[in-house]
């Protein structure tokens, strides 16, 4: 059973480590040590752990986590008495993430409103015919999708903060 859940384990620091790599345009090593990172839990994951279970020199793995720490893409916890550190996601970064979607997605809105109105404008001069008429659904049901969309984040983001007090 415990085997099973390592590999399970394994199979998602992949997934998700491609996953970061191509959005957040990590290095393969660096976009792993966060995934294994967010599959450890609040417990975080110590300099010995990475090395080990991502199978990477130290230097390498000590080369990433100094350059995700400055993104302030990670941070370090000690424990009295314990000389190792252990490295956890900031909270606080995914709260940016979630600000930047909200910027990228209300631009998006304001641009297909726009465009949506100059067609809407076009649709409505006397010369223009039936055929030339736009078709004004995608941008109507593309609004609607960004509206919900940004408030669904904005009531996620708002429990992360609450919780977290960031």
């Amino acid at each position: 059973m415990l085997k099973d859940f390592d590999l399970k384990k394994k199979e998602l620091i992949e997934k998700l480590g491609v996953h970061i790599e191509a959005n957040d345009h990590y290095a393969p090593l660096a976009a792993r040590i966060v995934a294994f990172i967010i599959l450890n839990g609040r417990k975080g994951a110590t300099f010995e752990q990475l090395v080990t279970n991502l199978c990477a020199s130290k230097s390498t793995v000590s080369t990433h986590l100094t350059h995700l720490q400055s993104l302030k893409k990670i941070l370090y916890y000690t424990k009295t008495g314990d000389r190792k550190k252990y490295f956890v996601v900031n909270k606080d970064h995914l709260v940016q993430n979630m600000d930047n979607m909200i910027a990228t997605w209300t631009s998006q809105k304001i641009l297909h409103e726009e465009i949506k109105e100059f067609k809407d404008s076009y649709n409505q001069l006397e010369t223009t015919d039936d055929e030339s008429k736009f078709d004004l659904e995608f941008h109507t049901d593309f609004i609607t999708f960004l509206n919900e969309a940004t408030a669904s984040i904005s009531i996620l983001r708002k429990k992360l903060i609450e919780k977290h007090h960031i």
